[in-house]
């Protein structure tokens, strides 16, 4: 690549915040309800998600017209996610990215619907013919979306995670438990492009695979900084998860064991799809990128 990777998240990500705000603010009403779904969307997130949402609307040729309304709705979801992530009941945590979260800056019920709204307000981007003019299309990405969101996705992901704490439980259900909360959405804003672009069914399903084992190394990196980071750092209560006895691949073996396992899945995955990254050889580059961040944990 000419541009290194860090420039061009960067300046995806500021690219996406100007719009992604402009759309809030323009869609919104002023009230308290729609300052704490503001407040907890533009939140200084790294915006790996709509980064992603870009390089395969790059490959697929999708407009950004298009596909910032994708990241839109993707980053509606995960804004949710954190703020009901962050709730007393669930993960309870003070702090979200050095700042306060939603239900300590507003209070608790504000900060559910608050997550209950913009939940919402990602299938209304995604139903809206802006998204994309052939309602066939949006009726695909608003099904795939909600079959990501629910018992088998994201929320039955979490409460595993929530079940899973203090338990002892091997490495399958944890793996199982991480595709569930974490790689189901990476998941969606990879083959999200190639849905709005109409790409073949092959295609489509390597986007899929790639968002998997994307998000897999993702929430790895999440849990090894959890454990060896700062406050200032994370941005939230360090150690959380060893204190509140989560259920993690480190937990379940160690750190070393986690990046070894984590390095041989990224290399299979490249291996098993050269014909796709001969193609799109951004998409290793993006890859190896996110595994180097725990590289450096390795002894």
């Amino acid at each position: 690549m000419s541009i290194n990777l860090n420039t061009l998240v960067n300046l995806k990500k500021k690219e996406f915040d100007i719009y992604y705000r402009n759309l809030l603010e323009s869609t919104l009403s002023k009230d308290e309800l729609s300052k704490a779904m503001i407040y907890g969307s533009i939140n200084g997130g790294k915006r790996i998600r709509p980064f992603l949402v870009s390089i395969f609307a790059k490959i697929a040729r999708v407009s950004s017209a298009h596909y910032l309304r994708l990241s839109s709705s993707i980053e509606s979801i995960h804004s949710y996610s954190l703020i009901h992530d962050d709730l007393p009941s669930m993960d309870n945590d003070d702090f979200r990215r050095g700042k306060l979260s939603v239900h300590k800056k507003f209070n608790e019920a504000i900060a559910i619907l608050a997550g209950d709204a913009l939940h919402d307000l990602a299938f209304e981007i995604l139903a809206d013919k802006k998204t994309h003019k052939e309602s066939k299309i949006r009726i695909d990405l608003v099904k795939k979306l909600s079959l990501i969101l629910g018992s088998k996705g994201l929320a039955g992901g979490q409460s595993l995670d929530l079940l899973f704490e203090n338990k002892n439980v091997n490495k399958n259900q944890i793996l199982n438990m991480y595709s569930m909360k974490t790689s189901s959405l990476f998941s969606f804003c990879c083959s999200g492009p190639f849905i709005l672009a109409k790409k073949n069914n092959r295609d489509i399903k390597f986007a899929e695979k790639y968002g998997d084992i994307y998000g897999l190394v993702f929430q790895i990196v999440d849990d090894i900084i959890d454990e060896t980071s700062s406050f200032k750092m994370l941005g939230k209560t360090p150690g959380k998860d060893l204190k509140q006895g989560k259920s993690t691949l480190i937990s379940c073996t160690s750190i070393q064991d986690t990046i070894i396992f984590c390095e041989n899945e990224i290399f299979k995955f490249i291996k098993t799809n050269k014909i796709f990254f001969k193609k799109w050889n951004i998409l290793e580059e993006i890859l190896i990128a996110c595994f180097k961040k725990i590289k450096k944990y390795k002894k």
